[in-house]
């Protein structure tokens, strides 16, 4: 029963060449990091966030409003950790058309040696070529737009953590006053409650 999908694995890994076995292993170390990002901001980032908002509210307590510089250097602490290895992603995603490329070219070379040696009537030699020419091709186009899509998305859930973390750290400046929970009034720093 498992023996099936590996031999159609492996007839696939052969026909695509060594080019093929790089660009898969490749898309391991991608989504490795992609997956890693993904589990941090579902387990770890809110948190964080919530320490850090703790610590600010308790930091500009009865201090003078103006801790923009400070606000700006947590905010970037915060999301620098969410933001980590996302270079390296992007790198990796702009690499897999190029390994693909790659496949192609090997595969053409492989074509050009079989057409200098049997000729053009050989359709058959030429057509392990063709596949090495074509499957690199098609795997590092389905790895980078796949990938491409993934980085959409972390990118996306960034920029809301941010803007998240701006908007709550930045509650605390507002003319002195934190918005109470559920009414309309404001909390001043002196205690007093105001509409």
């Amino acid at each position: 029963m498992f023996d099936m999908p590996w031999s159609m694995l492996q007839d696939f890994l052969d026909q695509g060449g060594p080019v093929l076995m790089v660009i898969g292993t490749v898309t391991v170390f991608l989504w490795s990091l992609i997956l890693d990002r993904v589990l941090y901001l579902k387990k770890y980032h809110r948190a964080m966030v919530q320490q850090v908002i703790a610590g600010w509210h308790e930091h500009t307590r009865g201090l003078p409003k103006s801790e923009q510089p400070l606000r700006r250097r947590l905010t970037r602490c915060t999301m620098g950790r969410v933001d980590r290895n996302m270079p390296l992603i992007k790198t990796i995603i702009a690499v897999c058309p190029l390994l693909g490329l790659l496949g192609t070219v090997t595969g053409m070379v492989e074509v050009f040696e079989v057409m200098s040696v049997a000729g053009t009537g050989n359709a058959r030699a030429m057509a392990a070529g063709v596949s090495r020419a074509t499957i690199p091709t098609m795997a590092g186009m389905v790895v980078a737009l796949s990938g491409l899509l993934a980085m959409l998305w972390l990118k996306q859930r960034c920029n809301k953590e941010r803007d998240y973390l701006n908007r709550q750290l930045s509650l605390s400046q507002n003319q002195g006053s934190v918005p109470a929970m559920g009414t309309g009034l404001r909390v001043t720093d002196q205690g007093r409650e105001t509409r």
